[in-house]
């Protein structure tokens, strides 16, 4: 099945090339995630302002959905409701929306992966953005590369780095960290008193101090230790990745070991497309395990289709789950089993 686009012929007749579906369907794919990225950064943004989301200090009780959230502790401080009253509000209030919350967000994981991180997370759609901008200017996507990445496109075109991109990262970096301040800031302040102090330039000293120390610590994380947060730091990505190392019939990138021999010249340097993509800077077509920190962003799957849209039989990695979950761990394991085998012999 392929998807036609026009084209001229000798006879001035259209000619219609085709195109792999795989193909058209990861690129899309990557369109769609970006779209769901540039809403959920945009929510992340607003919902302080429209009371969808934060905690109001000043006031001393939170905002749901545009409504006051409060505990009904006050009632209790003012003698109006028992003991046995107030823990029952806590408890409905508080620990059982959290807690069901919760559990929503871990069987997602447990089903899907980080999919989360991968498709919204405010702070991974910043670190994709640092990651191809660097690229751009070194050729490596972070400082901690060793090496700098293929000088090809999935596609096989090439591409060169250009130092003047530096112009372009560093203030990205700050940029994207004064904007997590402020931001970060109207979730505990009212927002029409922080951005009116900043267009005013009247921030209170507080208000100053906390823009300016976390918009430093932010940049300092962006430019050399965003790639180590997300695998190491982030409590939500590691309960993510717990929770899907926890079912073996969740959501993994497969790979059809069989044709491995084809991944020898995706690129015509003979490096692999997917693994240059990842943001993670992992392997993508390794065992389930060492993919412990994988965002299911799904680069890799459209790296793959890029680089053998020609191929009739089609990519190599894609989307599997369920028993194509567990075949796809199994036929690595009797990979792995017969290359022991093989050097035993040896």
């Amino acid at each position: 099945m392929s998807r036609a686009f026009p084209n001229g012929r000798a006879d001035g007749k259209p000619q219609y090339p085709t195109i792999p579906v795989a193909d058209v369907t990861a690129i899309s794919r990557q369109r769609r995630r970006l779209i769901w990225q540039i809403g959920f950064f945009t929510l992340f943004a607003l919902a302080p302002v429209f009371n969808i989301l934060r905690y109001d200090l000043t006031a001393g009780h939170a905002w749901l959905l545009g409504m006051e959230w409060r505990l009904g502790l006050d009632a209790f401080s003012a003698g109006e409701i028992s003991a046995l009253e107030a823990a029952g509000n806590v408890l409905f209030r508080l620990f059982l929306p959290l807690l069901g919350g919760a559990a929503l967000f871990l069987f997602a994981a447990w089903k899907w992966g980080r999919l989360y991180c991968g498709w919204l997370c405010p702070h991974f759609s910043v670190v994709e953005t640092i990651n191809k901008l660097m690229q751009r200017a070194s050729g490596k996507p972070s400082v901690w590369e060793r090496q700098p990445l293929p000088p090809w496109k999935p596609d096989g075109k090439p591409w060169r780095a250009d130092a003047r991109w530096w112009f372009a990262v560093v203030p990205a970096a700050i940029g994207f960290a004064f904007v997590w301040a402020v931001v970060l800031l109207t979730y505990l302040l009212p927002p029409a008193e922080i951005y009116g102090n900043l267009a005013s330039a009247s921030l209170t000293r507080n208000q100053a101090l906390f823009i300016g120390a976390a918009t430093t610590v932010l940049s300092l994380e962006f430019l050399f230790a965003r790639h180590l947060f997300c695998r190491f730091a982030c409590a939500v990505g590691l309960f993510q990745s717990l929770a899907w190392m926890g079912n073996r019939d969740a959501m993994v990138v497969g790979f059809q070991r069989a044709r491995a021999s084809e991944c020898g010249s995706c690129l015509p340097d003979r490096r692999s497309a997917c693994e240059a993509v990842c943001p993670m800077r992992l392997k993508p077509r390794n065992i389930k395990r060492h993919m412990f920190t994988c965002t299911q962003c799904a680069q890799c799957v459209t790296a793959c289709a890029e680089s053998q849209r020609d191929n009739p039989q089609g990519p190599l990695l894609d989307w599997v789950a369920d028993e194509a979950a567990r075949q796809n761990e199994a036929a690595f394991r009797a990979a792995r089993a017969r290359e022991f085998d093989r050097s035993a012999s040896d």
